[in-house]
């Protein structure tokens, strides 16, 4: 391949995208997953959520599709944050016994990581155990039809291939195979309307983290695809965000402009994946059960700065400005980047009050070793960093944040 550079040919380096096959984006698209699992050939369906979900009654419109389709369906509601493997084995194990045909995710990337390994896992010609999956391309063989709709605009998962388990030494490992891309992504904003103000704003930043972490990835995999992707879902976050945390959280128009912008976000890292910033928030959320989106957010600000000192990840950082706060003008590289640090730190100070330092969700600053020690174990996403980062790196950035 060739591209133009400032005026200069040059060689395109070969790349690998993958994502979901399908994309529904519309008002009120959870009512039409009964005829889209039931054209691949589905009677028995099970729906993986949460409690807090199904109490809403989000699942309504989902089930009577279901229904009208004549598809049987087992719901199952006790996935919880940061799913433990046991939960995982649970629910395969029920999906087994009721002999499911086809899986839908339904709720946030909980609900729909644990959907990706029911239905891998599930599959009856699956051979393989949680324990043998974890890491990348493990899963070996097919999977049961798979649908996904996310009821918050934050971790993309409905079209990553990627599904994030806490093992029983509270550490957060990944599976990571193509067979757990979804056949459909179903993108309803109307599902959005009732979600709090601070579980949008934290699910929010957390699909702005994965746009930067992708548009800067040192992993190899960086492509022009997810560079344009990232690109996008920023300025879409960047737009409604505040809007829809405030005034505007019964917006349905604007919802749904976070939700496409947290999808464009899940498949730009996806194929780019994320660094530090999620390094180091995933102790956070393991040890002291701050919800994944805040945790980036705590950790954002101090790991921006910490990786503008190296000049790719700064200008790369310059660059992201004006597709993030167009209104902001700064002339040079150097100003550009602050301003788009800045902007974005202000911008999480904004969307969660009184909660942007680890203090402020109960973190002493004794905890703080012990913190830099276990991220130090995230091994598959540390290397993805613009900047490498050792133990007293990750001590230094944590008291930064504390």
């Amino acid at each position: 391949y060739q591209r133009r550079v400032r005026g200069e040919e040059r060689a395109m380096a070969g790349f690998l995208f993958q994502s979901t096959r399908n994309f529904l984006c519309r008002v009120g698209a959870s009512g039409k997953i009964g005829s889209l699992i039931g054209e691949m050939g589905c009677n028995r369906v099970m729906v993986v959520t949460d409690k807090g979900i199904r109490q809403a009654g989000l699942l309504e419109h989902g089930l009577k599709s279901l229904e009208k389709a004549g598809i049987n369906v087992t719901v199952w509601d006790d996935v919880i944050a940061d799913p433990p493997a046991e939960l995982v084995n649970e629910a395969v194990h029920i999906a087994k016994c009721h002999g499911v045909d086809g899986v839908i995710g339904f709720g946030g990337g909980s609900s729909m990581d644990v959907a990706k390994l029911v239905a891998f896992l599930g599959d009856p010609d699956c051979q393989q155990e949680l324990d043998e999956i974890y890491g990348v391309s493990m899963c070996k063989g097919g999977r049961l039809p798979l649908v996904q709709v996310p009821t918050t605009a934050g971790t993309g998962s409905e079209v990553t291939h990627l599904s994030i388990i806490t093992t029983g030494g509270q550490e957060k490992k990944g599976v990571g195979s193509p067979q757990l891309l979804p056949d459909w992504a179903v993108l309803d904003g109307d599902l959005l309307l009732s979600v709090p103000s601070h579980v949008t704003a934290a699910t929010g930043i957390d699909a702005m983290v994965h746009a930067i972490e992708a548009y800067t990835s040192a992993s190899g995999k960086k492509n022009p695809f997810s560079d344009l992707l990232a690109k996008e879902a920023l300025g879409l976050l960047s737009a409604q965000l505040t809007h829809v945390c405030g005034d505007g959280a019964s917006d349905g128009a604007a919802r749904s402009e976070t939700l496409l912008g947290s999808m464009y976000a899940g498949m730009a890292f996806a194929n780019s994946p994320v660094g530090a910033v999620h390094a180091l928030a995933y102790p956070v959320g393991t040890h002291f059960h701050v919800p994944h989106g805040h945790s980036n957010s705590l950790m954002l600000p101090a790991v921006l700065r910490f990786n503008a000192e190296h000049p790719l990840a700064r200008a790369q950082y310059a660059e992201l400005l004006a597709h993030t706060f167009p209104s902001t003008q700064a002339r040079t590289e150097a100003a550009q980047c602050d301003a788009f640090i800045v902007g974005m730190e202000e911008l999480c100070t904004s969307l969660l009050p009184g909660k942007n330092r680890l203090r402020d969700v109960g973190i002493a600053e004794s905890d703080l070793g012990v913190l830099a020690t276990e991220a130090m174990k995230q091994t598959r996403l540390l290397p993805n960093n613009p900047r490498e980062v050792g133990l007293e790196d990750a001590k230094q950035l944590y008291a930064q944040s504390w």
